[in-house]
């Protein structure tokens, strides 16, 4: 399953890694959607707000199915034909959705056979191992490039910063019996667990038999497209992409993302788990934060500067001169050495 995320770039950085090509070839970044919603995260659950991609036909009949846009949307999806006046009066959990039954399932089959096929975007997703002494849990992400940690600058055309994770969502949009603001929602799509992330779910068996899941990642923009395009690619080919991807890789984190109150860098930095050291809200990193987050507010590029900064404790990048984002580096790299792997053979 997919129970927690994080996306913690900006508006703007957001909409330049989700660039792409149109049917003509031409290179364009998607158009933002209520844009003044979105709100970067280091640790989202479900029933909070996040940005997803989808094809503009969906918003406007007569575009070309290829181009995209950005919309902010709740994750859990509410179906259009739900009849109460309060979507939080739904019996069932629809944060995720599985594969081999969501053709079968009334809240997602509808939605699902309409084209509402969307794009969840994060920087990566969180996975708890059970262990005796309780839950670990790992961060989960697309391998980066040395680029990912290299700082932007206004004005390039191709995106160089950290390569957002891509799961297949299927959305809806429900309009209140009433009356009133259509509230557009999404599921994420799961798949039984790769080899390289089963051993977080070795003693784990999901509701209803079957191996535990992961999210559906597409990757690469071939996929993406595909599964974006319903005016050109129908469902039952579209289905045929939800498979689970061995492209990934992932490294243990501190508890303190356990709780979805904790928003903070602290809940993607990794730890040594032999040291048996985590990263814990202490006075000084509160402090360390706040002194970040009011220098940032200075300038827009500053402001749009937010990867996930911890990615250079184990991708090394020479640097001229100290920032804001180093400091934090530094003082992140006292607390807990990164341990990114993957599962050995």
């Amino acid at each position: 399953m997919c129970g927690r995320t994080a996306c913690s770039l900006g508006a703007d950085n957001l909409r330049r890694a989700c660039a792409y090509r149109d049917s003509r070839g031409r290179r364009r970044q998607p158009e933002w959607i209520r844009e003044e919603r979105y709100r970067p995260s280091y640790n989202k659950g479900p029933q909070s707000s996040g940005p997803v991609l989808l094809s503009r036909r969906h918003l406007q009949q007569d575009a070309d199915s290829s181009e995209r846009v950005l919309m902010d949307m709740r994750w859990g999806l509410v179906p259009s034909w739900f009849k109460k006046d309060d979507p939080s009066k739904m019996q069932f959990n629809t944060s995720n959705c599985r594969s081999d039954t969501m053709l079968k399932k009334s809240s997602y089959k509808g939605a699902l056979l309409q084209g509402k096929r969307c794009v969840v975007l994060a920087d990566g997703f969180y996975e708890w191992q059970q262990q005796s002494g309780g839950k670990q849990p790992y961060f989960i992400y697309f391998p980066q490039t040395k680029e990912a940690v290299a700082e932007e600058t206004e004005g390039e055309e191709e995106w160089r910063g950290w390569r957002l994770l891509t799961m297949a969502g299927i959305f809806d949009c429900w309009e209140p019996p009433a009356g009133g603001e259509m509230l557009y929602t999404y599921t994420i799509i799961t798949v039984d667990a790769s080899k390289d992330v089963s051993f977080i779910h070795h003693r784990q068996v999901r509701a209803g038999g079957g191996a535990a899941g992961m999210p559906a990642i597409l990757d690469g923009d071939e996929a993406i497209r595909k599964w974006l395009d319903f005016a050109e690619v129908p469902t039952q080919e579209a289905v045929k992409l939800i498979q689970p991807t061995e492209n990934i890789i992932f490294h243990p984190v501190s508890t303190f993302v356990n709780s979805v109150r904790n928003n903070a860098p602290e809940c993607l930095a990794p730890i040594e788990l032999g040291a048996k050291k985590e990263v814990k809200a202490t006075p000084s990193s509160k402090t360390m934060l706040g002194w970040l987050k009011n220098s940032q507010e200075g300038s827009p590029q500053k402001k749009e500067n937010d990867l996930p900064r911890w990615t250079s404790q184990f991708i090394h990048s020479p640097s001229p001169k100290k920032t804001s984002a180093d400091i934090l580096q530094q003082w992140l790299g006292k607390e807990g050495q990164p341990a990114a792997k993957k599962r050995k053979a």
